[in-house]
């Protein structure tokens, strides 16, 4: 949804390497200063000026690059070169992110076998399983860190819905039969709008 926030989020490691942004150690040759607009993401900075996520992290001494604000000024390194290290990290993070996705496939089968009663319970919640329940959690994630107490402004819940879309209806379910039905109408699946999360920082 066209979510207008102060608070703008960053794509995680793993979704900055598959879209390709593969340099993250960098020679920086000039600096450009950037106040921060609506919609804008320390990826989407980074990508703007040829730039990387853990440049501009390092130059600004963000703790946390999922948390910057509309107005704030940003110092954003131009790299014009990757040193070699830059496929070495590329590597790694490919390692990591295969590690990652075959622990948490080992984590699943083992749950399943203890607890099917739950697994089954946990997509009837959802709505939705396999990779859409994956791109869905990927969303939840980035809007509201999973939360369904979670508010921002007219914003609400685990999916950052327009309170007017969830009618005073602010339950679990309601907001998951809600996103649901918004992104069944708006993208066709949850992984189409994933993918628009990516290229725009909002869905």
């Amino acid at each position: 949804m066209n979510i207008k926030k102060a608070l703008v989020n960053t794509l995680g490691t793993v979704a900055i390497v598959g879209a390709g942004l593969f340099a993250t150690s960098v020679t920086a040759n000039a600096d450009t200063n950037v106040t921060v607009k609506q919609g804008d993401s320390v990826w989407s900075l980074a990508n703007k000026y040829d730039s990387s996520v853990n440049a501009i992290e390092s130059a600004n001494s963000l703790s946390n690059s999922n948390l910057i604000y509309v107005g704030q000024t940003l110092s954003v390194p131009s790299s014009q070169q990757a040193t070699t290290t830059s496929t070495n990290n590329v590597a790694s993070q490919n390692t990591t992110a295969t590690a990652n996705q075959t622990s948490q496939s080992t984590t699943s089968q083992s749950s399943q076998a203890t607890t099917n009663t739950q697994a089954s319970s946990k997509t009837a919640s959802t709505g939705v399983s396999g990779s859409e329940a994956s791109a869905k959690a990927w969303i939840a994630n980035k809007e509201s860190g999973g939360s369904y107490s979670a508010t921002n402004g007219q914003y609400v819940g685990k999916y950052q819905l327009s309170s007017s879309y969830l009618n005073g209806d602010y339950s679990a379910a309601n907001q998951e039969k809600v996103a649901n039905s918004y992104v069944s109408s708006r993208y066709g699946s949850w992984s189409a709008a994933q993918a628009f999360w990516q290229a725009n920082g909002w869905y």
